[in-house]
């Protein structure tokens, strides 16, 4: 009878959070539908001399010379597109409508979907244990990976870094082969996006497709199906409007995939995948913290539920080194007996008994919990709407989410590595009385995750969008807050994660302002 219990509570977690991803998918096409078609304001022309994330020489990678436009190979090609452009229907038509507002826009909104339906922690074993996520065996329950914030921030930050270094790879091509569109050597050839003076070959959709691919399938290895027919729809959809043939098509996706091998060695060795810890690791903790005088972090849960991911500390940032990692660990929270502790419980206590119905609303927007594409998805959409108003060229939208997504992962880092070197209990721990207006995260309370997210973020979209003023690191500010409404941070934790979150944002700012791609605006 325990293991149907078991059992049917599994599959009811999968169904809850199969109704969840596709009534978020839908949210998504909703909000998103009306994005207009991709039209740069400034192709960026000169992004071949951007300083890139991880490569260093774009001429190492191979890219063999097209095909002449006068040869039976290129004709064919074109013949295609005229194939394709006689008769397309309402379901083309669309697919070409959703495409053209931009390959690295959608290839996030897909990641982002992604993340929130793999978003599940797992449902505990019969001895009260909990299985883990193996990237070994990703089709075992739980399938591999939780994604969980912390590996959240990893994987928009791996996806769109890479995305970013092969755009810069590819405009060294582009400039060395210097072939126009389709378009522009066949007038028989329909243009249905925007035209564009950037050279075609190789198509800078097909890198950042190749690129994306490669790291999704990294990432999430149980759904290699589902993100290689979004590449292969991807592709015929540039057929089909008429902005590349198939050619330049096959020499942009091959190169993504050689500049995502670069991405993809790094990943596997930055010690992301020992970031679970062991049971002895775990008690260690406790064990630490309690020499200090202090009482220890446990899980709420029943049974309890390990520590979500406190190793995550030692995984290799992209901004800075590890030692700066330490270097930006704040100072302690208040001790566990001091009567500042006690009073700044008091106060998530005023809040969990007097919620406000702007409250509410506040910890609704920004919970971001079990099931959504968490904290930095979140900012991730805040940033997709707001560059969409840019008319940005390809290669600045990747190359600033970029900036925003290894801010992202980097603040996750610092954060728990003050989290998980304090260990320090949550308000709800400490005082039973207090309930929460969402979920209890399990991991400890200082500092703030939301606040590190929102603080880092924050910072680098202020650069990037000055003329935005205030709205940025007021928006920061309401997500803090949030946390403190829903009774589950102090406000020493919320305060002190929006600081660290700043300051990793600087360093994503100084990146910036020495990469040569300027605000583009």
């Amino acid at each position: 009878m325990k293991k149907y219990i078991h059992n049917n509570i599994a599959i009811l977690l999968l169904v809850v959070t199969s109704v969840f991803y596709s009534s978020c998918k839908k949210d998504i096409i909703d909000r998103t539908s009306l994005y207009p078609s991709l039209s740069p304001a400034n192709i960026d022309l000169n992004a071949d001399t951007w300083k890139p994330v991880l490569i260093t020489d774009p001429s190492v990678f191979i890219v063999a010379a097209p095909d002449a436009i006068t040869s039976p190979a290129y004709v064919a090609d074109l013949n295609e597109i005229k194939g394709y452009q006689r008769s397309l229907t309402s379901d083309q038509r669309a697919i070409i409508k959703y495409w053209s507002a931009g390959a690295v826009l959608r290839w996030n909104e897909i990641m982002r979907d992604l993340v929130a339906k793999h978003n599940v922690a797992p449902y505990q074993n019969l001895d009260g244990t909990y299985p883990a996520p193996s990237s070994a065996n990703p089709f075992a329950y739980p399938q591999f990976p939780f994604s969980n914030p912390p590996y959240s921030a990893r994987a928009y930050a791996y996806v769109s870094a890479a995305e970013y270094d092969a755009l810069i790879a590819a405009y060294h091509f582009k400039k060395q082969y210097n072939r126009p569109a389709p378009y522009k050597n066949d007038a028989t050839v329909q243009a249905l996006v925007p035209k564009s003076d950037l050279p075609s070959y190789p198509s800078e959709d097909a890198v950042i497709s190749g690129a994306a691919v490669e790291m999704m399938k990294l990432l999430f290895p149980t759904e290699i199906d589902y993100i290689e027919q979004k590449a292969a729809e991807q592709k015929v959809y540039r057929i089909m409007a008429g902005a590349n043939v198939r050619g330049e098509l096959d020499a942009g996706e091959s190169l993504g995939k050689q500049v995502a091998d670069v991405f993809a060695a790094r990943a596997r060795t930055d010690k992301a995948g020992a970031a679970i810890g062991t049971p002895a690791y775990w008690a260690q903790l406790q064990t630490q913290t309690a020499a200090k005088g202090e009482q220890y972090w446990i899980s709420l849960e029943n049974p309890k539920r390990p520590p979500m991911l406190p190793l995550f500390t030692k995984v290799k940032p992209f901004l800075f080194d590890t030692l700066t990692v330490v270097a930006l660990r704040p100072g302690p929270p208040n001790s566990t007996k001091s009567d500042a502790f006690k009073k700044e419980n008091d106060e998530v206590l005023y809040y969990s008994q007097h919620a406000t119905r702007a409250n509410q609303d506040l910890v609704a927007f920004w919970a971001d919990g079990i099931g959504t594409y968490t904290p930095p998805g979140h900012w991730n959409a805040i940033a997709a709407d707001e560059f969409v108003k840019q008319n940005y060229s390809e290669v600045r939208w990747a190359r600033n989410f970029a900036l925003l997504n290894m801010a992202e992962m980097d603040a996750a880092i610092v954060c728990w590595d003050t989290k998980y070197f304090y260990f320090n209990p949550r308000p709800t721990q400490m005082n039973s009385a207090i309930k929460t207006l969402t979920g209890i995260p399990n991991f400890p309370s200082y500092s703030s995750g939301h606040s590190n997210f929102s603080g880092a973020a924050a910072t680098i979209l202020t650069y990037l969008l000055p003329d935005r003023g205030s709205k940025f690191t007021d928006m920061a500010q309401q997500a803090a807050l949030s946390r403190l409404y829903g009774a589950i941070h102090t406000r020493s934790d919320i305060n002190v994660g929006l600081v660290t979150g700043n300051e990793v944002g600087q360093y994503a700012v100084q990146r910036a302002q020495a990469d040569g791609a300027g605000l583009g605006n």
